[in-house]
């Protein structure tokens, strides 16, 4: 679980931290003064609860929360202030508390206890794969080395294709059909000799004279663009798997 807490004031702000870390000790934790900093993080890091102090300078609690929720409407809000005249900015927001300070442990695991959105314990793929960019494959958080640039080109079009492709289709779109077919079998068997090396090789779906990449077992942003998720569609920047030719079509439409 990803929780933010801001607070202008240092002494309050450190007390707000100690009662999320007694309450919820293994959340990813992030502290912020400043609701502009807060919200520069949360963009590209979205977080599940924000505990968010409201009478601050710059931007207060009611707009920061605003803002935050335009970004992931998903997000908890729970204010943790010493005033009770915002309740009613705080119903309108839909937010998921209101806790009056001094904050506790007991008051922080009273609101996670009841989230207004539930966080659901995320599933990690061992596989990671970036578009976003360049290309790249991660496995347990490692990149994946391909003995060939290749094989590794062969890969990101299965991925960019999201299912099953036949060989001839590969081939004219990779090579223009001008490649043997014994070249391409050569690739194919060094992707799963590269695949089965780190026990991965589940990934990739063969059915005679096509390939295909099993969406579900891999995690991509490319994929959670697609879904709609709110971080996949702050990460993308306009590129996508630059240092390939043919993933122009693709770009286009995404664009």
């Amino acid at each position: 679980m990803k929780i933010l807490a801001v607070d202008d004031k240092k002494l309050t702000l450190e007390a707000l931290e100690d009662a999320i870390k007694k309450a919820e000790p293994s959340a990813e934790l992030y502290c912020f003064r400043s609701g502009k900093d807060a919200l520069d993080f949360d963009r590209a890091s979205q977080c599940h609860v924000a505990f968010i102090d409201i009478d601050m300078p710059e931007i207060n609690g009611i707009t920061l929360a605003k803002k935050l929720k335009l970004m992931n409407p998903a997000v908890n809000i729970v204010f943790a202030t010493g005033y009770s005249e915002y309740t009613g900015e705080a119903i309108e927001l839909h937010c998921s508390g209101y806790i009056m300070k001094p904050v506790t442990p007991k008051k922080v695991r009273r609101e996670l206890d009841d989230l207004r959105h539930p966080v659901e314990p995320q599933k990690s793929s061992r596989v990671v794969i970036h578009t976003f960019g360049n290309f790249e494959v991660y496995v347990d958080s490692e990149p994946l080395k391909f003995k060939r640039e290749k094989t590794k080109e062969l890969l990101a079009y299965l991925v960019d294709r999201g299912t099953l492709c036949t060989h001839r289709e590969i081939i004219a779109a990779l090579w223009d059909n001008d490649v043997s077919d014994s070249y391409f079998r050569h690739l194919c068997k060094d992707l799963n000799d590269v695949l089965k090396e780190k026990k991965c090789e589940d990934i990739i779906i063969r059915q005679r004279g096509r390939l295909g990449i099993s969406v579900g077992k891999v995690e991509c942003d490319f994929y959670e663009w697609m879904k709609g998720k709110p971080q996949a569609l702050n990460a993308y920047r306009g590129e996508y798997m630059s240092q390939y030719s043919w993933s122009e079509f693709t770009h286009g439409a995404m664009e």
